[in-house]
């Protein structure tokens, strides 16, 4: 069984000293390749190195509206010439949110910000990886204005209604999932996850964010996770044994996701939608597949080989 987390951050400072062996244990559980989000300038030249140490790694650039006030005023030219140095890349995370961090942030800003890097996806036929919290009618509107999107949309961690999903796929849009569904309540979940059309399905886990509810009791977790240490009387080894052993604990709100997590999400979509966990799993990578064999992308020039991981196993065990 393989998967393809469409969406990550494993660049995240919280994280990125535990890369190697993130990538490494996720890859021996069945994860095949990770498309890694760069969310401000400071971090695409990270993005970028990763992409280039780990076949497994799909890099991937944007500027996220959290971070469009911190842009330089060269952000726009230097985005454009990573997509030159980088057929690779896809691009990403981008988007708009009104939600209480978005709200910091001045929309017309954000709008403005994200219709240029909408645009160049388009220009560039990649696709653009799109966060949107509370803000699903400005999307709408700006999509349909910039679309239609032949390269395809990813609304990451979607969370907007079962109404709004013929709109945004008629656009070219595929519809992500992550450990944060379960946020919503089951009925609304199952009915939103109905609507989504079987071939724009797509698995993420958004780590190191997006912790899962684990229903089996397995969970996965991030080695030194300072959110877990000693002091709060549980060390990861107890953790992992009552995790293993079926047990629920109350992890805070601050545990960090790893990304074999996907797991987890893989067996609760699969629930909702009343699939068997292999079916989703091999629907869900198809979808992955397809959507990130843009031009100049990894998974086009690795077509002709077994698995899109390639050497991946090797390369995740190099220290960085």
């Amino acid at each position: 069984m393989k998967l393809f987390d469409a969406h990550c951050h494993l660049q995240d400072p919280r994280i990125i000293s535990k890369a190697p062996q993130l990538i490494s244990s996720a890859v021996a559980s069945g994860v095949s390749a990770f498309a890694v989000n760069g969310v401000s300038e400071k971090d695409w030249n990270l993005v970028k190195e990763m992409g280039v140490k780990y076949p497994s790694v799909v890099p991937c650039f944007g500027i996220h509206p959290w971070y469009v006030a911190e842009r330089s005023p060269q952000w726009f030219e230097t985005l454009k010439s990573l997509f030159e140095t980088t057929p690779s890349a896809a691009v990403g995370e981008i988007g708009l949110d009104k939600g209480s961090k978005g709200r910091e942030i001045d929309f017309s800003d954000q709008v403005g910000v994200f219709r240029q890097q909408l645009e160049l996806a388009k220009e560039l036929n990649k696709p653009a990886s799109i966060h949107c919290v509370r803000a699903f009618g400005d999307l709408l509107e700006i999509t349909k204005s910039v679309g239609p999107f032949p390269a395809g949309l990813i609304l990451h961690s979607y969370l907007g209604s079962a109404e709004m999903v013929p709109e945004f796929a008629k656009l070219g849009a595929y519809f992500s999932f992550s450990g944060f569904l379960m946020s919503m309540s089951e009925k609304k979940a199952k009915k939103m996850l109905k609507a989504v059309p079987s071939d724009r399905i797509l698995l993420e886990t958004d780590s190191p964010d997006a912790l899962p509810k684990s229903e089996s009791g397995t969970l996965y977790f991030v080695e030194g996770d300072p959110s877990l240490l000693p002091e709060e009387g549980n060390s990861s080894q107890d953790l992992e044994s009552n995790a293993s052993s079926g047990g629920s604990m109350k992890l805070p709100k601050e545990t960090l996701n790893h990304p074999a997590n996907i797991h987890t999400v893989l067996e609760y979509v699969a629930r909702l939608l009343d699939m068997k966990n292999e079916e989703l799993a091999e629907l869900s990578y198809t979808n992955a597949v397809q959507l990130f064999s843009y031009s100049g992308s990894k998974l086009l020039l690795e077509r002709g080989a077994a698995d899109v991981s390639g050497h991946t196993q090797n390369h995740s065990t190099t220290p960085s």
